[in-house]
This record gives structure tokens, C-alpha cells and sequence, in this order.
């Protein structure tokens, strides 16, 4: 079993770590700190630079945590935070990833929330500074502060979206259709 977790911890970490990695720099195939601070704004939120920072440090930390098993609940904490509000980007497109849904975003909360409920395993810097077992009680807390944490961001950071030429890019652009 503590194989199996082993493996999962290691998958699963890298990959939200890796995510965290393109977000910031031209690294596995990201497209740089500019490219993802564009990103961002194009999603709709504030703060291009700033957030893409914040996100990215916030995968990369939470992400490689997981990896080592080390301060799991905090580790699936950030990952389940990060990972919401993937979600809730992708929310519109529905489920499966081939529309650019929100499948690999709950995959991934999933598996941080199930890592958080049975524990890192016996090869984890947790178990190998004491800190195991992790009672059970917890995942609701790494669940409730994970999800939270995502929606309030999501909340705080992303813009309503324009509507109609009463906006200032819809107007100057309407006054650039107008002009002779």
C-alpha cells in the first residue's frame, strides 16, 4: 500500500508542481511569466503578473509538499485551493478535458482530498519526522479550506464580464467601427 501511495504522491505532486512551473516560466513548455500573466487576463482576472506569480508559486509549493509528503493537509490544502479555481474556469465547458472541461482540475482535487484522508504513507517526510498518522478529521478541514480558498479567489480576482458597448473597450471599439 505505502508503494501505491508513494507512486500517487509523486505523480500527482510533480504534475501540480509542473503546472505551477508553466504558469511562470518557459519551462516544461510554458510560455513564460508574461505568457502567464496573459493567460490569467484572458480567464478574466485581475492582476495578470501578480496572480500568475501567486499561482504558480502556490502549485509549485503546495505541488512538490505533496510530493515529499510533507505537511500533507497543507500540501492538499493549497493543491485542492489552486485546483478550484482551474475548475471553475473551466466549469462552462463542462466535464470531459477534450472540450476543455473540468475533468483534470477534479481529478486532481480528488486525489489531493484522498491523499489528505488515508496519509502520505510510511515513505514521506511526514511519517519520517513523526507527524503521522494525520487523523481523519482533517480532510474535511483540507477540503472546506482547499475549496474555499479557490472560490474566494475566484471571487476576489476575476472580473465580471463586459457587456455591451458601455464598456471602454466596447466603446472605443465601436467608435473605430464608426469613423469613416
Amino acid at each position: 500500500m505505502d508503494t501505491g501511495i508513494l507512486v500517487l504522491r509523486l505523480l500527482v505532486g510533480l504534475l501540480v508542481a509542473g503546472h505551477g512551473v508553466q504558469k511562470i516560466s518557459s519551462h516544461l513548455g510554458g510560455k513564460g511569466l508574461d505568457g502567464g500573466a496573459e493567460e490569467f487576463r484572458a480567464d478574466g482576472f485581475r492582476g495578470g503578473t501578480l496572480t500568475a506569480l501567486a499561482a504558480g508559486g502556490g502549485q509549485i509549493g503546495s505541488g512538490l509538499l505533496l510530493a515529499a509528503g510533507f505537511l500533507t493537509p497543507l500540501a492538499a490544502t493549497g493543491a485542492i485551493g489552486v485546483m478550484t479555481v482551474a475548475l471553475t474556469v473551466k466549469w462552462h465547458n463542462g466535464l470531459w478535458v477534450q472540450n476543455d472541461g473540468y475533468e483534470y482540475p477534479l481529478v486532481l482535487i480528488v486525489t489531493a482530498a484522498a491523499l489528505a484522508a488515508i496519509g502520505p504513507g510510511a515513505w514521506s517526510l511526514d511519517a519520517a519526522v513523526g507527524l503521522t498518522p494525520y487523523p481523519l478529521w482533517w480532510t474535511a478541514v483540507v477540503l472546506a479550506a482547499g475549496g474555499a480558498s479557490g472560490l474566494l479567489t475566484r471571487l476576489v480576482l476575476h472580473r465580471a464580464p463586459a457587456t455591451g458597448p458601455a464598456t471602454a473597450t466596447g466603446a472605443a471599439q465601436a467608435s473605430a467601427t464608426s469613423r469613416p
